[in-house]
């Protein structure tokens, strides 16, 4: 192996947003930094509301900018507090904030020979789809290290139909609030 240098330490770099897809993820993520031994790096991508066009035109928006990284720092610590607890599950923790797209902000950072990236799928229509693009999908179609796609919880198919049941127990078919017969 001539010209090799050290090699970089094994990542396990995961994308977190807070949902409860990107929460089974970064679990899945800290299962997966353990068994190889790895540091986990969940990173937490992040842009301006509108875009970096926009921000670049608003005024102000360098002041709004420090705010909305802090709390995208605050969202993260949350994640990684729920789903690792204070311990961080005994794996190397290195957690990140970055500004951009998420797909290619996490593309870019699990860029080495030993990482691996974990992302999150969702249970996601049509109209979904078409509107907002796929981090996973851009991950898997981009990235030069092995990914792995975590599909969604079961559970969250049941709270997903729990809000159908519950939304529908409280609203007529117009989307008009209203009492269940005799509870006025």
């Amino acid at each position: 192996m001539s010209g090799s240098g050290p090699r970089a330490a094994a990542r396990v770099v995961v994308g977190v947003s807070g949902s409860l897809g990107s929460l089974t993820a970064l679990a899945r993520a800290a299962a997966e930094a353990r068994c190889r031994g790895a540091e986990l790096w969940p990173v937490l991508a992040w842009e301006p509301p509108g875009g970096e066009l926009t921000s670049r035109r608003a005024p102000g928006s360098a002041v709004l900018a420090e705010e909305w990284e802090r709390l995208a720092g605050e969202r993260l610590l949350k994640a990684l507090d729920d789903v690792l607890g204070p311990g961080g599950r005994g794996v190397p923790v290195r957690a990140l904030v970055a500004r951009g797209v998420p797909g290619p902000a996490l593309v870019g950072i699990a860029r080495e020979e030993n990482d691996v990236l974990v992302v999150g799928t969702g249970r996601r229509g049509r109209l979904h789809r078409a509107l907002w693009p796929s981090t996973s999908r851009y991950c898997v179609a981009h990235a030069v290290s092995p990914v792995l796609a975590v599909p969604p919880s079961p559970l969250q198919a049941e709270l997903e139909a729990a809000r159908r049941r519950s939304w529908g127990a409280i609203h007529d078919r117009d989307g008009n609030f209203s009492f269940p017969s005799g509870d006025r």
